[in-house]
């Protein structure tokens, strides 16, 4: 992945962007096959509050159909924190599981955010799906490496979950003096 990214990085065309196409790119997963943005940085990136894009996404849901948006499950959600290295949120924290949005539902967010920012951000993005789609295209050892899920990370976070689960460590003797 960080081919893609320099190879992105070095195109002019996205130099005078108002993203840098780095970031647009650190945004991007692959869930369920799919290519997609979270609802918290596509906000993040249009420079709105994340409800208040979800809101605005949600007056308009003939625009969005499943293809274009899908709400990730629980364990989505659970295997994207771990891989991203962002701890659970508290009290304050999201409320309902996040949106994703695919290359099309990106484009749909266009005709119902309705600002310059929106518009610049939108094609930015649009240009580096775009350029992602080429770069896979013709060097397919990257995209079998995109494509297939990472089962290193599973297995990790296997591990990792079992010796923080404080359950598994009761038989454990404890540590100290007695």
């Amino acid at each position: 992945m960080n081919q893609l990214r320099l190879s992105l990085l070095m195109d002019t065309e996205e130099e005078a962007s108002v993203i840098p196409v780095e970031r647009i790119v650190s945004c991007m997963y692959l869930i369920r096959g799919e290519k997609v943005m979270l609802d918290q940085d596509l906000a993040e990136l249009y420079g709105v509050m994340t409800g208040n894009l979800n809101k605005t996404v949600k007056r308009n849901l003939r625009r969005f159909p499943d293809d274009f948006m899908f709400q990730l499950t629980e364990a989505e959600w659970e295997s994207l924190l771990f891989q991203i290295g962002i701890a659970k949120q508290g009290r304050g924290g999201r409320r309902s599981l996040p949106y994703v949005f695919t290359e099309q539902g990106v484009a749909m967010l266009s005709s119902v955010l309705h600002s310059d920012r929106a518009a610049e951000v939108n094609v930015t993005i649009m240009r580096t799906f775009v350029r992602m789609r080429e770069m896979l295209a013709t060097n397919k050892e990257l995209a079998q490496k995109v494509e297939q899920p990472d089962k290193d990370i599973a297995v990790l976070h296997k591990y990792v979950t079992q010796l923080l689960d404080p359950a598994t460590s009761k038989n454990a003797r404890p540590i100290g003096y007695i």
